[in-house]
Order: C-alpha cells, then structure tokens, then sequence
C-alpha cells in the first residue's frame, strides 16, 4: 500500500509528530523522523489530525517498514470467519482476515482465491500456526 494513497484498505494516519511551526493560514511544519526524509515536511491541516491518547486509529512510524517509495506492505494475522455466497450458477468463498497493523475493526472479507495466491503460507498445513485452511 503506498503511503497517504487510498486503496482497498483506506490509509491511516501515522504519527504523532510534534509540529514545529504554522506556515501559513492552513500549513504546518511538522518534525519527521530520518526515515521519512523524502516526505515534505509541510502539510495542510486537512491532512492532520488532533493527538487524541486513545490513538487506536494511528499507525506507529517505528513499527512499519517504509521502502523508499513509502509503500509497505500489509500482511494478514489470522482468519476470523468463513462464508460462502452463492451467486446463480457459482458459489464463492470468502474468508474475513484481521491485517497486521489494522484494528479487528478494520478485518475486510476477501475471496479464498485471492488470498491463496497472495499468502500461500496460510494455507500450509502445520500443527504450529493460527491459521485454518
């Protein structure tokens, strides 16, 4: 997922960074770390958000790897549920998986298709891992 662009999964905000100085009427410059030296350092206050303690909706910069396009990639936890939607003449499968990083709020449905040729570890048979084929 690349970094502040919208996807399957909506970006989230990470921080919290203290902010240095107002710029302008409606920019601020905030103090990032060397990690992300290749991101302006000066934003628009429609992309910030109020420090709140509770901060579940907020990524930890620390905790997530950054390539040098500031993408990272996300990777399942575990399988919550199983379901089968039947269309006419087919039926899909669909598992509900929790993201790495991600709340159990924000567990999305996806098709055990997708999910077989993205994460073939999941579905290895072991007696060791949380996962169920």
């Amino acid at each position: 997922m690349r970094f502040g662009k919208k996807g399957k999964l909506s970006p989230r905000y990470i921080g919290p960074f203290e902010v240095l100085e107002r710029v302008g009427p409606v920019a601020y410059k905030l103090a990032l770390p060397p990690n992300l030296s290749s991101v302006h350092s000066i934003f628009h206050v429609s992309m910030l958000k109020r420090y709140h303690m509770d901060g579940d909706y907020i990524i930890k910069w620390d905790s997530i790897v950054l390539d040098k396009d500031l993408q990272y990639e996300e990777e399942p936890i575990v399988i919550l549920d199983r379901d089968v939607r039947k269309l006419r003449t087919k039926e899909i499968k669909f598992m509900k998986v929790q993201w790495k990083h991600r709340p159990f709020e924000e567990a999305t449905w996806e098709t055990k298709r997708d999910m077989r040729d993205k994460y073939p570890q999941l579905f290895v048979e072991s007696s060791t891992t949380p996962f169920f084929p």
